[in-house]
């Protein structure tokens, strides 16, 4: 992914959102990152035209206010939003879980490990598909 290219992460966990900055770090990951600890606040930020219209979401499910699931409901029913890709990064295995997310777009859904090194491979590959993969323009 071009390191000019913004992420963002809705993740209401501070302990996950510090162990994915040291992942991006750890493999030179360079890339904006902004953060939002629930899925209102993602989408205050992303209908802020101030904001970097960012090129990936990473979205965590179990957040207050308003989860992950109900986020991309939202976002799906904007022509702008819902073409940027949403890669699930969570802790829910529920089956149920993952049927909702794809049938809403999502580009992806990985489970959070555990083991930091297992959490570091995740991340890399998120990055190197998302390095490969073309994407829209946010300018059309």
């Amino acid at each position: 992914m071009n390191s000019t290219i913004s992420i963002l992460l809705v993740e209401d966990d501070k302990v996950d959102v510090m162990t994915i900055k040291r992942a991006f770090s750890d493999i030179h990951i360079t890339n904006p990152v902004n953060v939002c600890e629930n899925g209102v606040k993602a989408l205050e930020y992303l209908q802020n035209s101030e904001n970097d219209f960012p090129g990936i979401i990473l979205l965590d499910l179990n957040m207050p206010k308003m989860n992950g699931i109900e986020f991309l409901q939202e976002i799906k029913k904007d022509e702008m939003l819902k073409l940027i890709p949403v890669v699930v990064l969570t802790t829910s295995k529920e089956e149920q879980d993952k049927v909702e997310t794809y049938k809403l777009g999502v580009a992806g859904y990985m489970i959070k490990p555990v083991d930091y090194l297992q959490f570091v491979e995740t991340i890399r590959t998120i990055h190197l598909y998302w390095t490969i993969c073309e994407l829209p323009n946010s300018d059309n």
